[in-house]
């Protein structure tokens, strides 16, 4: 059962060239934050371009309970009138996150260090994922948790009374955690420091210091060292919200793989800590081009020209880079399939605690379409022969993943038999449009009554 519904399944035929303009939607990261941060303001955030896939939509819900006033205008327009640090109110009802592990942890962060309390919830795939790496650190602040077992949702939060500001050095390399943290310390007297061995996207950080924030950054032999002074008052802004890079990469590797295709995708965020992918793809030698690169909204901008690639070449991808491309793993597995020679990713044990565990499922769905795929605890690796040389013909389980969906459906599009996912409604999580913007650009998708398994 999907989250959402009833499991859809989704089936990708091999299709002709794709190409024209892909206009992909609004950042999910910088949508979640912004409405947070808007909630913690004093008066009217704007937010343009905001993604309204189901785990923002969750987190805008979520804010309204928390007392802000969360207002759609249209059009990817939005307003949010914010009650200010530590102004929260206690929710009535459960707070539903959905799929999204960002929204929920984020949230958790932000309420942490008032003195109210709430309960968490998601679907199936988010009350399996462990909350224990962000309950931690915000029991540190004083808050309390109680879930089930494994620190696993359902769980309540009981925020601190008298918070305190904390030093955390984040174990793993983990965005979510890091922002966990730097929302608690808002409402936290004097400094909280977070300490971060590996940079991860540093939206928050960013996002913070627009909204007025007193926030440093500086490189130490500890690590990033982020420094924020708590209980400001949190002006409102005016947020254009870049298009999201790991939507990107959805139809930038399609056109890379697809004979013929030509694909432009303009308006891409390319925050250094986001766009490893990119970097990556072209030291594999694709024909990927940025154009028209710009600052908006203090985000480095640019449209990305995606071409078909035949003579891609498989790489060792630098460990150092998983942080920055964590989420795009799945698809790059699938270039990684139409190359030539062996692409091997170490360092990405995170992919085992995602919506899925992203290394299985993916390892599972290739080696069922005729890839040779090997794997450790931190590192997987794929072979592959170049261009159409990979079967397809498979059935593939998504696991409530929405990028392993859409990581397989790109897939299909270049295999010599179509490709099927057991369940594309996850899809709608963080991209509602892929299915209208991939067949514009030439994909043939479908949705079969059944999944053939």
């Amino acid at each position: 059962m999907s989250g959402h519904g009833t499991p859809k399944p989704m089936r990708s035929a091999p299709c002709g060239a794709l190409s024209g303009v892909a206009d992909v939607p609004g950042d999910k990261s910088i949508s979640h934050r912004s409405l947070i941060l808007g909630a913690m303001a004093v008066g009217e955030t704007r937010i343009s371009g905001l993604l309204e896939g189901e785990d923002v939509l969750d987190t805008a819900r979520a804010m309204r309970a928390f007392g802000a006033e969360v207002t759609n205008r249209g059009g990817g327009e939005w307003t949010v009138h914010g009650v200010g640090v530590g102004g929260f109110a206690e929710p009535d009802q459960v707070i539903d996150c959905g799929n999204s592990g960002t929204g929920v942890r984020l949230i958790m962060g932000a309420m942490a260090t008032s003195p109210i309390s709430a309960t968490f919830t998601g679907d199936f795939s988010l009350n399996k994922r462990p909350m224990a790496r962000v309950t931690d650190p915000l029991a540190l602040f004083g808050a309390q948790a109680v879930g089930r077992s494994g620190g696993r949702l359902p769980m309540t939060i009981v925020g601190a009374a008298d918070p305190v500001p904390v030093r955390y050095t984040v174990p793993v390399p983990s965005a979510q955690v890091k922002s966990a943290v730097l929302l608690a310390g808002l409402n936290a007297p004097g400094q909280t420091v977070v300490i971060e061995q590996e940079a991860t996207r540093d939206h928050t950080e960013r996002m913070l210091a627009g909204f007025g924030a007193e926030i440093t950054t500086e490189d130490s032999d500890e690590g990033r060292v982020i420094t924020l002074t708590g209980q400001p008052e949190l002006a409102p802004q005016v947020i254009s919200v870049p298009r999201d890079p790991s939507s990107a990469a959805f139809p930038v590797c399609a056109a890379l793989i697809v004979p013929g295709s030509d694909v432009l995708v303009p308006g891409i965020g390319l925050n250094p800590t986001r766009a490893g992918l990119f970097a990556t793809l072209r030291d594999m030698g694709a024909d990927l081009t940025y154009e028209n690169q710009r600052t908006e909204g203090g985000e480095p901008v640019a449209d990305l020209r995606a071409r078909f690639s035949p003579d891609m070449r498989g790489i060792d991808v630098p460990p150092e880079r998983a942080a920055s491309m964590i989420d795009e793993y799945p698809v790059l597995s699938v270039v990684a399939a139409f190359a030539s020679g062996v692409t091997m990713m170490r360092g990405v044990r995170e992919l085992r605690v995602k919506e899925s565990d992203r290394i299985d499922a993916m390892a599972t769905g290739l080696r069922a379409n005729g890839v040779a795929v090997e794997e450790g605890e931190d590192w997987w690796s794929v072979t592959g022969h170049g261009p159409g040389s990979v079967t397809g013909g498979a059935t593939c389980a998504s696991h409530l993943d929405h990028r392993i969906a859409m990581s397989f459906m790109v897939m299909g599009m270049a295999t010599q038999h179509p490709v099927t996912v057991d369940d594309g409604g996850p899809i709608a999580t963080s991209f509602p449009i892929f299915e209208p913007l991939m067949t514009r650009l030439g994909a043939q998708l479908s949705h079969p009554e059944q999944p053939d398994i």
